[in-house]
């Protein structure tokens, strides 16, 4: 049985964002991959635009290194697509790298091409924005600088364009359709782009969000489990000397000869040992002793074993169970696993002491147990807060404990645990547990 989940929570848990989150999670992977394609329609724009100045404006434009610029991308973003393909994070240092080669990549073919008098100078705005939504504050004032240093360089060296500016001329002037241009092309790949890239920060503070969630839930646990191996310690003794006053008690005359004092005394001893069974399965899964004796034992015998048991302690004769599990599996008979069944069964029976119902199925490898009920089913506040502590219908202290230590274990298990409203009335609850959680590392290749 997996134990990892439970070593993280002791040993405590600490989330923070910092330069390796964005890249753990896939964001800074993501990330990479948008400025890939926006890298790839910048070459596409520049080989067009060159192609289109040279041609129907019949502007003289240094093909060769230009060209030898658009080739030069080509390679880096081939580069970066195998960058990809490495399982490593892609961090913040990779990304404000590839800005600057984009940053220098456009100096480039603006000194190529005018410098400041060509209209397309406005594209060192993009990389900014960019820098702005993906990098850090000081990264980003540093392309800040750079785009400044680089705009005013050109102002003062570049190759000069003969290139009619001629404002007046409106959009038939090369230089103001260029502009044109320029802020159609800039504000549609702001849009795009920028919408992807948030988006992929939204999901990114998502996934931490619960994260965080789940870690505060499971500190809870971890607190709770210590109360109940602490108690259970506490416990022990009176719960000893009780058994020992009752052994006493049940060889005394007035109590021996009084059939109706004897059966008393025989349903109090019965659940002094229910109780200290209890005790004894918090105190030996506090100490991991299980795991020096795990019992393997098949899904059918372990179910029908566990329900029987159930059945007799809460004399619950009228709970349904049909098991319609399929193959012979090995499953390792776990306490946690038993709780977790037992607690939703509990909560099943106070709500609806009229009937029960578990049925038990197989779908492909998970283990599918649904418990319903002909209870009032859940509130639809329980319904939207299921899996949070104390949140219970039975308005005593405390309660709500149920639902919430099942879903965690679960979850620990790698599974699921769904709570319903069924139309006829009553509630449903439905765990869904992979087989390969459940049994030894060695035989889960037979499964």
């Amino acid at each position: 049985m997996n134990t990892k989940t439970a070593d993280v929570i002791a040993s405590g848990i600490d989330i923070d964002i910092d330069e390796s989150t964005s890249s753990d999670d896939g964001t800074g992977r993501q990330n990479l991959r948008q400025l890939i394609q926006l890298r790839w329609i910048a070459v596409l724009g520049q080989v067009i635009t060159i192609l289109i100045t040279q041609v129907s404006f019949d502007i003289p434009l240094p093909l060769t290194y230009m060209l030898t610029v658009v080739a030069g991308l080509i390679l880096f973003n081939l580069c970066s697509l195998l960058r990809l393909r490495i399982p490593a994070a892609v961090r913040q240092t990779e990304l404000f790298l590839v800005l600057l080669v984009d940053v220098i990549a456009l100096t480039f073919q603006l000194y190529l091409s005018g410098g400041t008098t060509n209209p397309f100078i406005f594209l060192f705005l993009l990389q900014v924005a960019l820098a702005a939504v993906l990098l850090k504050p000081l990264s980003t004032w540093i392309v800040v600088l750079l785009t400044a240093c680089a705009f005013a360089g050109l102002g003062l060296v570049s190759r000069a364009l003969h290139i009619p500016i001629n404002p007046h001329e409106g959009l038939a002037s090369p230089f103001v359709l260029g502009m044109l241009i320029c802020f159609v092309l800039n504000a549609i790949l702001l849009v795009i782009f920028i919408t992807r890239i948030t988006h992929n920060l939204r999901s990114r503070d998502a996934r931490l969000a619960t994260m965080r969630q789940r870690a505060v839930e499971e500190e809870h646990i971890v607190r709770m489990g210590l109360l109940a191996s602490g108690a259970a310690h506490e416990l022990g003794t009176p719960l000893a000397t009780l058994d020992i006053i009752l052994g006493d008690w049940a060889h005394i005359e007035p109590f021996r000869d009084n059939p109706e004092l004897a059966q008393e005394v025989q349903e109090m001893q019965a659940q002094v040992k229910r109780c200290k069974a209890i005790v004894s399965g918090i105190l030996m899964s506090a100490g991991e002793a299980r795991g020096e004796a795990l019992v393997e034992i098949s899904v059918r015998v372990f179910l029908d074993t566990l329900v029987t048991q159930w059945r007799s302690s809460r004399q619950a004769s009228r709970m349904m169970y049909e098991n319609y599990f399929a193959g012979d599996v090995r499953i390792i008979s776990d306490l946690a696993l038993k709780q977790m069944i037992c607690n939703v069964l509990d909560n099943a029976l106070e709500a609806s002491p009229r009937g029960q119902r578990l049925e038990v199925t197989r779908e492909q490898e998970n283990l599918v147990l649904s418990i319903t009920d002909v209870g009032p089913g859940f509130t639809p506040t329980m319904l939207q807060r299921l899996g949070k502590p104390y949140q219970s219908s039975k308005g005593r202290p405390g309660g709500g404990l149920g639902l919430f230590l099942s879903l965690n274990v679960a979850r620990t298990l790698g599974g699921s645990l769904v709570a319903s409203n069924l139309p006829s009335g009553g509630a449903c609850v439905t765990i869904r547990l992979p087989l390969s959680a459940l049994t030894r590392e060695e035989t889960r290749n037979d499964v």
